[in-house]
């Protein structure tokens, strides 16, 4: 499986089909056993755990089903997170956060802590979360599951404009209707690829 730049891609299956596998693969939070993941051109079979870490930190932007915030902090220190595990100064990564919220539009809930939010802004947050390091890839697993419709279409929308502004997301999702938003459609059982676009080994993020 290939992922190119900038596309939009959703991988559906049932519970049980390796959504969670593949994503962890993806996300390099695990490696494969087997065959070859390349993202940006390196093989992540051989890196290091601190290799792996640096280039989770640089390369991807997590969003996680449910929202992952730590309750005791606000917003914008949530946001800023990733961003202290990169060793940035703090007035950059103020600044970096302060800007992802606004993206999406909680300029004025940055010093509100998760239980202050509604839950569709609390994914708003994760959003902020992943965009604030300015990541190329987007991994966004299974983003509407916890939310009421409404928020969930507002969240979509969000991953629609975000995709167009140039980053490649992939949404992992077992929502027929979420999936048929993106570009394309992977869908995945038994920890197998039943119907894709391409058929390319790995998959590629540049």
């Amino acid at each position: 499986m290939h992922v190119k730049p900038q596309e939009f891609i959703s991988i559906i299956g049932p519970s049980g089909s390796g959504k969670s596998t593949l994503m962890n693969m993806i996300g390099c939070l695990d490696v494969p056993t087997a065959g070859d993941y390349f993202i940006d051109g390196v093989s992540v079979e051989h890196l290091s755990e601190n290799e792996l870490a640096n280039l989770r930190n640089a390369k991807i932007g997590f969003i996680f089903q449910g929202f992952n915030l730590l309750s005791k902090l606000t917003a914008l220190e949530n946001v800023e997170l990733p961003l202290i595990y990169q060793g940035m100064n703090p007035s950059r990564r103020k600044e970096l956060a302060m800007e992802a919220l606004e993206r999406v539009g909680l300029k004025d809930r940055m010093k509100h802590t998760p239980k202050e939010l509604s839950g569709g802004q609390q994914q708003r947050v994760a959003i902020a979360r992943a965009l604030s390091s300015r990541p190329p890839l987007i991994l966004a697993d299974e983003p509407t599951g916890n939310l009421d419709s409404r928020s969930g279409i507002e969240v979509m929308k969000m991953l629609q404009e975000i995709h167009q502004e140039g980053k490649t997301i992939v949404l992992i999702t077992h929502d027929t209707d979420v999936a048929r938003q993106a570009q394309r459609v992977v869908r995945i059982a038994d920890g197998k690829i039943t119907s894709d676009t391409t058929d390319t080994e790995g998959v590629v993020c540049e």
